[in-house]
């Protein structure tokens, strides 16, 4: 239940994100065009971009709902990986068409930029800040992966913004000697753009390579694990991802001499403590050993 709610959330979090960044993307392209600005123009191409992959992400969280089936018995959890993977890919694709037309503009200063156009990037810093601290905050409550990239690709977002502003500036302050500073602030978006992508890209391949969580996480999954009674050790415990959540898989020692119904209630009090107490698991799969000790 607790699951599902985060994912609901999740998904009004991406429409919301989506009907204000195309807002954004909207007001800055015009702004940038009517206004002769290539740094504001550029930002408001990484905006549109920014639609796109919210909704990619907002498809991956409907597909990553799907309860388990009898050909996917680990549920639907890891198509969310795959739509961060995505995220990623098309992010690169837009940074560099950003950076290379802002190169194929170089030298073109016919139209100085209009004082007007900071206000549209003004507006932009703020709201991309709202969203990105809101869907940081509810990634960190649903461990969802491509929610986290998109709460990044905001404060990208934020920061290009930034970059554009403090290019525009420049060119405002001084128009004859940093004239081209507004071409450079364009050509700087897009590189930050294709950063990002490639951070998101390494991220999400660590996931289908079925990284480990970190270690302080593992050792929560052991105390619990210890901490019930009957068991004596745990040997081997590992964990993957597939998608909001981890499934763990947990060598369990018991007293060798107990019977074979004593040791599955151990594992099954393991097991149910371990999905209780840390909400980043799914579920747990424990192998039961005879303890070495004497």
């Amino acid at each position: 239940m607790h699951h599902e709610h985060n994912l609901a959330g999740a998904r009004r979090i991406a429409i919301v994100g989506m009907l204000v960044t195309a807002s954004l993307a909207v007001m800055k392209i015009v702004a940038g065009w009517k206004g002769h600005s290539a740094a504001v123009f550029a930002d408001g191409l990484e905006s549109a971009a920014d639609v796109f992959s919210t909704g990619l992400v907002f498809t991956g969280l409907v597909l990553a709902s799907r309860p388990a089936d009898s050909n996917h018995p680990y549920g639907h959890g890891r198509v969310e990986i795959l739509t961060g993977l995505v995220l990623g890919l098309t992010l690169f694709g837009a940074g560099t068409l950003i950076a290379w037309t802002s190169l194929m503009k170089f030298g073109d200063v016919e139209h100085a930029p209009e004082p007007w156009t900071v206000y549209p990037l003004l507006i932009s810093i703020g709201a991309k800040f709202v969203l990105m601290v809101v869907k940081y905050r509810h990634s960190k409550g649903s461990g969802s992966f491509s929610m986290k990239a998109d709460a990044a690709h905001d404060g990208i977002d934020m920061v290009s913004g930034l970059v554009a502003l403090g290019a525009l500036s420049f060119a405002l302050w001084k128009p004859a000697a940093f004239g081209q500073a507004d071409h450079y602030g364009a050509f700087a978006v897009g590189l930050i753009v294709m950063l990002t992508a490639v951070r998101v890209v390494r991220e999400a391949s660590m996931h289908l390579m079925d990284t480990m969580p970190d270690d302080l996480a593992m050792l929560d999954v052991r105390r619990v694990a210890i901490g019930v009674e009957g068991v004596r050790g745990v040997e081997k415990c590992y964990a993957r991802k597939t998608g909001l959540q981890y499934h763990v898989d947990l060598h369990l020692e018991v007293d060798p001499e107990i019977t074979v119904r004593e040791s599955h209630e151990i594992a099954n009090e393991v097991r149910y403590a371990i999905r209780r107490k840390l909400v980043w698991v799914a579920d747990v799969l424990v192998h039961v050993e005879p303890w070495p000790g004497g």
